[in-house]
Order: structure tokens, then C-alpha cells, then sequence
């Protein structure tokens, strides 16, 4: 990724260099007043002698040469650090603006946008000796364009490298627990970081964005297998909580029926009526029940009950 980046950033950066050093309008400007030139010479063939002709194309000549170097077109959002023999001059644009050839030079056009910048740290460990790989994404911009073309070489490939140190060292001052849940920790103790090392360099950070964290796949597993473990233990907790509830509930119910036990023989053959008045049925009631709770004369009475059911039914 780093030989990518660095080889993506040089290549940018010439290709900017070609569309910048011969704007369209000096192309053109360039190309009309050659043409003046030619039909000048061309008409005034014979009228003039040969002195004057190679006067007027030289002129012509000679200016739109020098229109062809000197005048410069800078887009919106970038500028043009003008050196004047090989000192800084000026920043130049956005917009048209001119130089003088060979003792001008414009050796970086810096953008003003926001820039996005990829970066990662990869297998780095943490303060647990825990191997992860951990993607970002960094968005800044050059707030002064001086600094960033005269304090640094590459500005573009310094904040790469300082986002990459700054990520690894936070890392490893970091254990694997908070880094997996403290995302947003991270993105600021970054910006925070990545900010102070840039800000010399006319840069500044504006955020800092945590994509990816990947960890080892058997440590993956077992954190897995804890996590669900973890869950099965609270279910049991929850299950034992309401058993709890239902005992204190059925043991307060109870104190209704601790010195009325003609309540209780008749919460009885209500639960027993209820068991057996649907059709088949069948309840097996102990023996002692049946001396208690008078149970025979109780379901003398159901069975009527059940004889009589069909003929209301019709």
C-alpha cells in the first residue's frame, strides 16, 4: 500500500506539472500571434524589404514566446508558489497571473480541497501483545500554502507517514479490549496527534475515521465462544430470577390459606372441577384427597353435570 500511494502521489504530481505549464488560452494566444506573424511577413512581401519582414516576425515572434512561458492560469481551489531566482516571490492565484520566464519558476501548485488519504497499520501489536491490522481513512487540508511548499519536501507523503507512525503508536499504548469498543477515542487521540505533527507544515487535520480492525481468526473464535457463553450465563440468571419470583408469589398467595382451610377444599374442587368438566378428560386425584375434600359427592355432581351437557347442547 505504501509503494502504491507514494508511486499514485509522484505521478499526480507530474501530471499536474504538464497541465500546468502550458495553460490552453497561452496555447492559443501563442498560436494567433505566430499566425499574425506569417501573414504579416506574407503581405508585405514586396512592399518591404527583407529587414523590415524579419523585424515585424521576430517581434511577433519573441512576444508570443514569451506569452507562451509567462502567462499562467491557477484553477479555484489551488495556488502557485512563484520562486524568483530559486527564492520564494509570491503565491499566485487562483486565476490568470504571469511570471517572467527563466528567472520565474513555479515548483509546486499546491490544493486548497479537502484531501482523502488512505493508511492502515498493519500487525501491529497491542499493549496486550495482540497482532491487529487496523485501516483508516485521514481527511485534511493545506490551510497555508508557503509552509507546505517550503517546510517540507512532499507534504502529500509527510502526512501519509505521520498518520501511519501516529496510528501505530497509539495502538500499542492501547489494550485490544478498548480499541475494539473505543472507536471514537482512537479517531480523536489521532486527529490530536496527526494535527500536532502537521500543523508546521501549514496542514491541519480535520478528522479521522477508523474503518476496519481486524484481529487474529482463533482469537476471533474464542471471543466468540465467550461472548455466547456470556449470554448463556445471563439467560440461566434471568431463568433462577424468575423462579424466584414465582416461589415468593405463590408462597404469598399461600397465607390466604393457612388458617381457612375451607377456602383451600374449595380452591381445590374448583381446580378439579375445572380439570374435568372437558370431555375425556381424566385426573388421577390420591386417595386422601378424596376423604378431604369430599370428593365423591363432588364428582357425583360432575358426572351429572356431563349427562346433562349434550342436552342443553341440542
Amino acid at each position: 500500500m505504501d509503494a502504491k500511494f507514494m508511486k499514485s502521489v509522484i505521478e499526480k504530481r507530474k501530471s499536474q506539472k504538464a497541465d500546468q505549464h502550458i495553460p490552453p488560452i497561452a496555447g492559443t494566444l501563442f498560436g494567433v500571434l505566430l499566425l499574425i506573424a506569417v501573414l504579416g511577413a506574407a503581405f508585405g512581401d514586396g512592399k518591404y524589404n527583407d529587414a523590415v519582414l524579419g523585424a515585424w516576425v521576430l517581434i511577433w515572434t519573441l512576444l508570443a514566446t514569451y506569452i507562451l512561458f509567462a502567462l499562467k492560469v491557477a484553477s479555484q481551489w489551488e495556488k502557485a508558489i512563484v520562486l524568483r531566482l530559486g527564492k520564494f516571490k509570491k503565491l499566485a492565484g487562483p486565476g490568470l497571473f504571469w511570471i517572467i520566464p527563466i528567472v520565474d519558476s513555479i515548483p509546486t501548485w499546491i490544493d486548497h480541497r479537502v484531501m482523502v488519504t488512505p493508511f492502515a497499520a498493519q500487525k501491529t501489536l497491542t499493549k496486550d501483545t495482540v497482532p491487529v491490522d487496523v485501516d483508516a481513512v485521514l481527511f485534511w487540508v493545506v490551510w497555508d500554502a508557503e509552509k507546505a511548499a517550503l517546510e517540507v519536501e512532499n507534504y502529500r507523503a509527510a502526512v501519509d507517514w505521520a498518520a501511519q507512525t501516529a496510528l501505530r503508536d497509539i495502538i500499542g499504548r492501547m489494550m485490544l479490549a478498548d480499541i475494539l469498543v473505543g472507536r471514537s477515542v482512537i479517531d480523536k487521540e489521532l486527529q490530536h496527534v496527526i494535527d500536532e505533527r502537521t500543523t508546521p507544515w501549514g496542514v491541519t487535520v480535520q478528522s479521522v475515521e477508523i474503518r476496519d480492525i481486524v484481529i487474529p481468526q482463533d482469537l476471533e473464535d474464542a471471543m466468540s465462544r465467550q461472548a455466547q457463553a456470556e449470554r448463556e450465563r445471563q439467560a440461566r440468571v434471568i431463568l433462577g430470577e424468575s423462579e424466584k419470583q414465582i416461589a415468593e408469589s405463590f408462597a404469598e398467595a399461600s397465607q390466604a390459606y393457612v388458617n381457612n382451610p375451607t377456602a383451600l377444599h374449595l380452591r381445590a374442587m374448583n381446580m378439579l372441577f375445572e380439570g374435568l368438566k372437558e370431555k375425556g378428560a381424566m385426573v388421577i386425584v390420591p386417595s386422601s384427597a378424596v376423604d378431604t375434600m369430599n370428593l365423591g359427592g363432588l364428582s357425583g355432581m360432575i358426572s351429572m353435570a356431563q349427562n346433562n351437557l349434550p342436552k342443553e347442547n341440542k
